[in-house]
């Protein structure tokens, strides 16, 4: 998802007019990006966002490559890249020799994390399966959920094989 940005002004939340020169302000950036106001702030704060300049009136305004950036991230996030993988992939220049080989060894590593996610979701899937499949039949003794749930846990099923 592109977003163009183009206003010259906005108004704040109490309706005063604030000059964006063709940014926007942080409300606008999380009504338009679906991030939210907090998440926006701690993104400046860890980093990944570098803090935008202030209007006269000391408004954040977020240019059009700061939108960039936060889909970028938000994107990333969507992908399952933690924090400090989205920090060394904002870092890479597409155009420098190494980047592509840096961001596939930081992609490939996801990767595998995002498999592993896959694979514990796929084990929590059969014993809830299980669980409410005997607690349907009611074949078995006492209550097959609340067994379930005081069974072993995945990392000790993880551990066994």
């Amino acid at each position: 998802m592109i977003l163009t940005v183009s206003s010259v002004a906005a108004t704040d939340s109490r309706g005063i007019l604030v000059e964006t020169h063709g940014g926007i302000l942080r409300a606008q950036l999380a009504r338009k990006t679906g991030c939210n106001l907090e998440t926006i702030r701690y993104y400046e704060k860890v980093g990944l966002l570098p803090e935008p300049p202030r209007s006269s009136n000391g408004y954040r305004v977020y240019s059009p490559e700061l939108v960039e950036r936060l889909q970028f991230v938000l994107r990333a996030r969507e992908l399952g890249f933690l924090l400090e993988e989205i920090k060394a992939l904002l870092g890479l220049d597409a155009v420098q020799p190494n980047a592509c080989n840096d961001a596939h060894g930081i992609a490939k590593a996801n990767l595998a994390a995002v498999r592993s996610k896959i694979s514990d979701l796929q084990k929590m899937e059969a014993i809830l399966a299980s669980a409410v499949a005997d607690c349907e039949s009611r074949d078995f003794g006492g209550c097959p959920i609340l067994n379930a749930l005081s069974g072993s846990s995945l990392n000790a099923q993880r551990t066994k094989q």
